[in-house]
C-alpha cells in the first residue's frame, strides 16, 4: 500500500511561491503516472489542498481518486483553520488512521 503523505501546501522549503509550483507539478505528474496512490492523508497545512475550492491542486487529486485513492484530511487541522465545512474532496480523518496508515504503509511518500 502506497501512503502519500500531505504535511504542507508547498514542497521543499524556501520560496514559498515555488514550493506551491513545485508541488502542483509534483501531483500533476503523480496523477498522470503509473505509480498507484492508495492512500493520500493531508494534515497541517496540506488541508489547504483539499478545501480551498479553486485550488489548482484539486484536478490532480480528483484524478488520483478516480485512480482508486482515498482521500482523507485531519479532522484537527481541518477545525484549527476553522475550514470543516469547506472540504471539497475526500473524507475527513483522524490521527489514529494516520498512524495505522504510516506503520502498516509499503511505501510512504513525502514530497
Amino acid at each position: 500500500m502506497n501512503f502519500l503523505y500531505l504535511n504542507s501546501d508547498k514542497m521543499g522549503e524556501g520560496d514559498p511561491e515555488l514550493g506551491r509550483k513545485l508541488l502542483l507539478v509534483f501531483l500533476e505528474k503523480l496523477a498522470t503516472s503509473d505509480v498507484t496512490i492508495d492512500v493520500v492523508g493531508c494534515v497541517n497545512n496540506g488541508i489547504f489542498l483539499t478545501t480551498t475550492p479553486d485550488s489548482p491542486a484539486l484536478a490532480s487529486l480528483r484524478q488520483l481518486e478516480a485512480k482508486g485513492a482515498r482521500i482523507a484530511s485531519c479532522g484537527t487541522c481541518l477545525d484549527h483553520h476553522n475550514r470543516r465545512e469547506l472540504l471539497q474532496i475526500g473524507e475527513i480523518g483522524g490521527m489514529d488512521g494516520t498512524v495505522q496508515l504510516m506503520a502498516t504503509a509499503d511505501r510512504v511518500i513525502r514530497p
